[in-house]
């Protein structure tokens, strides 16, 4: 193909549990021109570890860079700037030298639930950590990771010369610059996500030995640039040496401006093995619930965040044991009716962090002779994860009584019976963007509004370019239907509050 040396295009990385995938993106015609993934591998041990060599992301950061770039048409030169998106939470302490003291903990690693919880205490319970983080910290965030350190790997820990996030640490690499951004910074556990700003007294609670001025990267603008390509890098790569890499963010928070999120109105819901919804708020949300995660957004507002442990994970095992393919399970979930003739399900399979049950099980109530059939147990599986959504939108007050529309990703996403059920339940119109796969997307925009800023460039005119939203996939709420679930979803809440009971 030939080369438009006047195209000026974009990089977006998403560095995920699973692979690290790059889309290259040209903003004038709206179009993503290549993608491209590598894996990683996953270390697992006992009492819940799971780390991750950082050596591992940027070997396949480079290969998807490589494989992408490679592509026919792209000239490299024609390449402005690159943004990072990254799993939240883990835990990249390096020492002087740039190097891990220790393999990185991940979000997913519950190690360090006892740490967690004597941090929690030391900060003043749930009310402290709210009254001076805005959240409440959870086992899955960064802080207890470092407490865990400090006790289990105290040589390690001596080492520490800077402590990054995933996201912060390619950023590192890319640029030599140790920085990170609002967004991200509020899944530590020790920043402050009202006034944007590290939490010296609480850092000190968990690392008394180090320097927080030392070893914390510094906080800069989300529509700042985190720096430019490291010359011997660049050159290495094929780049341009004046490639800019924009602040970059988390996960959520670039998927969210993958889905145009960046505007009060929206959600965006996704339907993966767990379940996230999240809304863009332009202040700070004073949530009274410990459930309700006030993030920092990576467009300089807020994305308050709630997260569901069970809900592809939970239809896929009542599915797989009846011996059903996706779309025969489709079909027994459309012939049964709203509300499964009386079923219910609480789906908690692996514990639940919203409705925060962390020791549940599932339990399916209800079942008569009469309504014992796979179809309504196939329904009442699909309800129950979906009602566990709702019960976190609902938290959400105002934010979520104002959604104009729920923008659904992830896998359970494509399924148009789950849209229509999410669209009646919510009593909401649901659409699913073009690109479900949304975060690499999100940090290609980001890196182009932090490169065309100082030409008047808005993030919203980005992503009306590049975030094209599926007609077909539009779910209309049916109003017969928005009232037959009011009921349903009446009976889970009772069922929730035995449930909580027994477990109090």
């Amino acid at each position: 193909g030939s080369v438009e040396r006047d195209g000026v295009m974009y990089i977006g990385v998403d560095c995920g549990t699973q692979s690290t995938k790059v889309v290259v993106v040209d903003v004038e015609r709206g179009a993503i021109l290549a993608e491209a993934s590598r894996p990683h591998s996953l270390i697992e041990g006992d009492h819940g570890r799971r780390e991750q060599h950082p050596a591992e992301w940027v070997a396949a950061l480079r290969g998807a860079l490589d494989e992408a770039l490679g592509s026919a048409g792209i000239d490299p030169l024609a390449i402005r700037a690159i943004g990072v998106s990254g799993q939240q939470h883990g835990l990249v302490a390096l020492d002087d030298k740039g190097e891990p003291v220790y393999p990185a903990k991940l979000w997913c690693d519950t190690e360090t639930t006892a740490h967690n919880a004597a941090l929690v205490e030391r900060l003043g319970g749930e009310a402290g950590c709210l009254d001076k983080l805005g959240l409440v910290l959870q086992t899955g965030y960064t802080a207890s990771k470092l407490a865990w350190l400090r006790e289990r790997e105290p040589a390690a820990y001596r080492r520490i010369d800077s402590l990054l996030l995933p996201h912060d640490y390619l950023n590192f690499w890319l640029t030599g610059e140790r920085v990170t951004e609002a967004g991200d910074a509020s899944g530590t556990g020790y920043f402050d996500t009202r006034t944007r700003r590290w939490r010296e007294d609480v850092f000190a609670a968990i690392a008394p030995e180090l320097d927080p001025d030392r070893v914390l990267p510094r906080l800069i603008e989300a529509s700042e640039p985190a720096g430019t390509l490291r010359p011997a890098l660049a050159r290495e790569l094929g780049l341009s040496s004046d490639v800019l890499v924009s602040s970059g963010g988390g996960d959520n928070m670039l998927g969210a401006i993958g889905t145009g999120n960046i505007t009060p109105g929206l959600v965006t819901m996704s339907l993966g093995t767990s379940g996230t919804v999240c809304a863009y708020s332009p202040a700070p949300v004073i949530a009274d619930s410990a459930m309700v995660a006030n993030f920092c957004s990576s467009t300089g507002g807020w994305l308050p965040l709630i997260c569901t442990m069970n809900v592809t994970s939970a239809t896929t095992r009542v599915r797989e044991l009846f011996g059903l393919d996706l779309a025969t399970f489709s079909e027994r979930i459309a012939s049964a009716p709203v509300g499964a003739e009386g079923v219910t399900v609480l789906p908690f399979f692996n514990g639940e962090r919203v409705p925060m049950l962390p020791e549940a099980t599932a339990s399916f109530l209800g079942l008569s002779g009469a309504n014992v059939t796979q179809a309504n147990l196939c329904r009442a599986v699909m309800e129950g994860a979906t009602f566990g959504l709702h019960y976190g939108l609902e938290l959400f007050g105002s934010l979520a009584e104002g959604a104009s529309q729920i923008r659904l990703i992830g896998g359970g996403a494509k399924s148009p019976v789950w849209r229509q059920m999410v669209a009646d339940v919510t009593a909401t119109p649901v659409i699913c963007p073009e690109v479900t796969d949304a975060a690499a997307l999100g940090a290609a925009l980001q890196a182009a509004w932090c490169h065309q800023r100082a030409h008047g460039e808005t993030l919203e005119a980005l992503c009306a370019r590049l975030v094209h939203l599926d007609a077909a996939s539009l779910a209309e709420p049916e109003p017969g239907a928005v009232v037959a679930y009011r009921e349903v979803y009446a009976r889970y809440h009772r069922a929730l509050a035995e449930r909580h009971a027994l477990a109090s």
